[in-house]
């Protein structure tokens, strides 16, 4: 996969937080904020699938009313 370089400001409180995290895991800074965004990305991905699954389970019973005749991918009538 292509990488891509970025550039960010940040307190140096937060950098030097980085740096140490980094060095305690064994890996370089870039691979630790490449890490933590992979992991952040997964964990809103995840979250937003499951309230998705808990409004249509919520909403089951509305949607089979209003689209249970209808056949998949077409359209409803007015």
């Amino acid at each position: 996969m292509a990488k891509t370089q970025m550039n960010v400001r940040v307190e140096e409180t937060t950098a030097e937080a980085a740096r140490e995290r980094a060095l305690q895991r064994g890996v370089s800074v870039n691979r630790y904020i490449e890490e933590l965004v992979q992991r952040d990305a997964g964990e809103v991905g995840a979250t937003f699938v499951d309230a998705a699954a808990d409004f249509m389970k919520s909403y089951q019973a509305v949607f089979a009313e209003e689209f249970g005749h209808e056949e998949r991918g077409g359209s409803r009538a007015a």
